[in-house]
């Protein structure tokens, strides 16, 4: 069985609908120094508010401790929200308080409301079922109906995510079908040559998708900080860098696997070091040495630039490529151009490209790309890799029943 869409629902105008969107942003202070989620999310808004529905908005941001806190205020979202909108969001103070309940009271046909921080409330994330139960109670009698469309979450099973769903007629926004589209064709049968590109910091944190993906994809480059226990696996030294010991092991038999299946993984011949993790006003100072040959005292920072080129031709011939994870300290300009260098190759493959999310979609826009060169730049970097390791995601089998 598969999840309806907004058009299940049937005539909104009048109704009340909940949407769950996911507008957990980076803030600086109560700046948006990124505002691609919001920016996601408008188009169900928008499309719910031109159908005449009442449109609450609820969401979280950061990981506040189940009560209220000034540093993770919803109120600066809500302004970007209307400027994208272009127009007002009523802003209530509370989540299922009485601010919630005059704003919502106070609704027109069309009008959107955002409420606070939904984990300002311990039973947004509670463990305990009852607890959880009763907030979800709270938030759903505060309207008709339910849209699911904050991506980043639906592998929670929380309040506002699944609970909520159980308790209303409820439907998958557009952004939410969007996302599992992508990763349906990820998934089965996938156009090939079929690349997976995966960085990041932790080997451990991309186990269960190399696990899944290994006997499916047809290359796997590997960079970021998860590159040098493969590479201690191989025999290699690998200075400071990032290590995870315990995994070694796990990668030996990662590169085994995939030479008995066909499957080439790519690991770089070459990384930029630095003596130290940049930080502050020092200033870096990179250097290129052989991955087999990284000083006692450097640590790898990003791969190097033959490496780069070596996985731009890797991707150059791909039908579909899925990347999760940075190549290097992309934060960094002398950190970056391994990052750079696949966004590029990506935005020019003749097929679908994904950039899973997290931190891979935050390098596009640090680096200036343009989002619309990507097939699809996902919002959930958490939920993307879990659907890719074959996992139930609560907020959409909720939706499925």
């Amino acid at each position: 069985m598969s999840a309806g869409g907004i058009e299940t629902l049937g005539d909104l105008r009048g109704k009340r609908v909940l949407v769950r969107s996911d507008l957990n942003v980076p803030l600086d202070g109560d700046r948006i120094t990124d505002d691609g989620r919001i920016r996601a999310s408008v188009p169900t808004i928008r499309r719910l508010s031109e159908a005449g529905a009442r449109v609450v908005v609820t969401a979280h941001l950061g990981r506040p401790k189940g009560a209220p806190d000034p540093a993770y205020s919803l109120a600066p979202v809500a302004a970007r929200l209307g400027e994208l909108l272009g127009r007002p969001v009523a802003f209530a103070e509370d989540t299922v308080g009485p601010s919630a309940r005059r704003v919502v009271q106070g609704l027109g046909d069309g009008d959107v409301a955002l409420l606070e921080n939904v984990r300002f409330n311990e039973g947004e994330t509670s463990k305990d079922e009852r607890v959880r139960g009763a907030f979800a109670d709270d938030l759903a009698s505060l309207v008709d109906a339910f849209v699911s469309d904050g991506f980043g979450v639906v592998h929670r099973k929380q309040a506002s995510v699944y609970d909520v769903a159980t308790r209303l007629p409820s439907a998958m926004g557009a952004l939410v079908g969007a996302e599992i589209d992508v990763l349906r064709r990820l998934t089965v049968d996938p156009e090939r040559p079929f690349v997976v590109v995966l960085g990041g910091s932790k080997v451990s944190d991309k186990l269960g998708v190399i696990d899944n993906l290994l006997g499916k994809a047809d290359k796997l480059l590997i960079g970021g900080g998860m590159v040098f226990t493969f590479l201690k696996a191989q025999g290699h030294e690998v200075g400071k860098s990032l290590l995870e010991e315990d995994q070694v092991e796990t990668c030996r038999r990662y590169l085994t696997e995939a030479a008995e299946r066909g499957v080439q993984i790519l690991l770089p011949t070459d990384v930029v070091v630095d003596t130290a993790f940049p930080s502050g006003d020092q200033e870096p100072t990179p250097r290129v040495v052989a991955a087999d040959a990284i000083p006692a005292d450097a640590l790898g920072l990003d791969i190097g630039p033959d490496s780069a080129r070596a996985f731009a031709a890797a991707l150059s011939d791909a039908k579909t490529v899925f990347w999760n994870g940075p190549m290097g300290v992309f934060e960094v300009p002398a950190f970056a151009e391994g990052t750079r260098a696949v966004a590029q190759a990506l935005t020019e493959i003749d097929g679908l490209s994904v950039v899973g999310g997290g931190d891979s979609a935050a390098a596009v826009r640090t680096l200036g790309f343009d989002e619309a060169s990507f097939g699809h730049i996902s919002t959930g970097g958490g939920a993307s890799l879990e659907y890719l390791e074959g996992k139930v995601l609560p907020g959409i089998a909720v939706l499925e029943r």
